[in-house]
């Protein structure tokens, strides 16, 4: 569990057993973060648990003052419209005296607008517990934060496995609004019916349904320029490789098809589990060389795929050409760097926050938005036009 109060970002992987540790202060925060240099993580404990044991609380400066703790509370936090001059200094001079330090949540949640935004990402297998990882996630992440830090909001992250988590874990932290990524159809509306926090959804897959706003870029164009790319350079045999056949991967092949032409395009649905798609490569390796190029569904599996083909000693894109979807940050660390489709985090994020903002004003009530996507050339593609003296 992480919570840097600099960037405003709470990272939260917790039960709800772990969820009132988020309302020490941030000196505490600190500690349990990153420590102090040279110090073993149960001294790192020891010392949040020798901070809580020394930390000022409301209940005891309502103890002292023979208040209750709703006054002390109120005080604290502004409230003070029924609570008389002499009271209101009482509990302010004790709080000066005590050295009293609210932790940031207590002050966050106490208010009517938390400022609070939660980003909510499926934990899907296919992850293998790694789901901040993942190239398009922790982009999508980096440009959300840039744009809740501009708009003054707090984001906090969960990796949750089903709906039921992400509606206690909005109400838990009073939070003004949710962007969701990777859930399906069925809980999207599960959640619109027990819980009027208002949301966004990156990629949804699902009819227009009230109450939700659904973020997307152009699926079937990406595949589309990546087909017509490779055809351009001369790829008249091409393999679409992904997990699935559906919803998003299933439009990008499609896309890839009308541009090639359907008789031009293979498909290999490749294994979830890493290993378990080593050794598929590995199998299938004779079929695979029958194309001249490969469009991986994501970058990452067009980077695993080069590596898996360096490893055993074909050249990319002598052998194979390869292109991929996202454009993260993996294109450019491996080599050949990637060609790819990208999409545009940044745009996306602004999306996102304004449509949040228009949701709980009551300006928006269901909205499809489909964002542009466009190809970046590196050099993971041979031109097949040229002769072999151009490679």
């Amino acid at each position: 569990m992480y919570l840097t109060f600099e960037k405003q970002i709470w990272f939260d992987y917790t039960d709800n057993s772990l969820a009132s540790a988020a309302c020490q202060n941030a000196l505490t925060a600190f500690v349990i973060a990153f420590g102090h240099k040279g110090q073993s993580n149960r001294q790192n404990r020891q010392e949040v648990r020798t901070i809580e044991k020394e930390r000022i609380r409301i209940a005891d400066l309502a103890k002292e003052l023979g208040l209750s703790t709703a006054t002390v509370s109120n005080v604290i936090h502004g409230k003070t419209k029924k609570i008389s001059d002499e009271t209101v200094k009482r509990v302010q001079e004790l709080i000066e005296k005590r050295g009293y330090m609210p932790g940031m949540a207590d002050i966050l949640l106490a208010q009517n607008d938390s400022k609070i935004i939660g980003v909510v990402i499926k934990e899907h297998p296919k992850y293998g517990g790694h789901v901040l990882e993942d190239g398009f996630v922790s982009a999508s992440l980096n440009s959300l934060l840039k744009e809740m830090d501009r708009a003054g909001y707090f984001m906090m992250v969960k990796a949750a496995e089903g709906w039921d988590e992400i509606a206690r874990f909005a109400s838990m932290w009073n939070m003004e609004g949710l962007v969701l990524m990777g859930f399906c159809e069925q809980d999207y509306k599960k959640l619109r019916e027990s819980m009027h926090i208002p949301f966004v959804v990156y990629d949804g897959y699902f009819q227009e349904t009230a109450g939700i706003c659904n973020l997307t870029i152009d699926h079937y164009d990406g595949g589309y320029q990546a087909g017509s790319y490779l055809k351009s350079m001369g790829h008249k045999k091409v393999l679409c490789i992904s997990d699935n056949l559906t919803c998003m991967d299933l439009e990008r092949i499609k896309g890839c098809e009308a541009a090639l032409g359907k008789e031009a395009v293979g498909f290999m649905q490749i294994p979830i589990e890493a290993k378990e798609r080593m050794l598929f490569y590995q199998e299938n390796i004779g079929a695979i060389l029958k194309y001249t190029a490969v469009f991986a569904v994501s970058d990452f599996y067009g980077v695993e795929l080069i590596h898996h083909l360096q490893e055993k000693g074909i050249g990319v894109p002598e052998a194979l050409s390869v292109v991929g979807f996202d454009d993260s940050a993996l294109c450019n660390y491996c080599w050949p760097s990637l060609t790819t489709i990208r999409q545009d985090p940044d745009e996306r994020a602004q999306r996102a926050i304004s449509l949040l903002k228009n949701l709980k004003a009551g300006r928006e009530e269901n909205r499809v938005v489909k964002l542009p996507v466009s190809l970046v050339e590196r050099k993971s593609v041979r031109n097949l036009r040229l002769g072999p003296q151009f490679l």
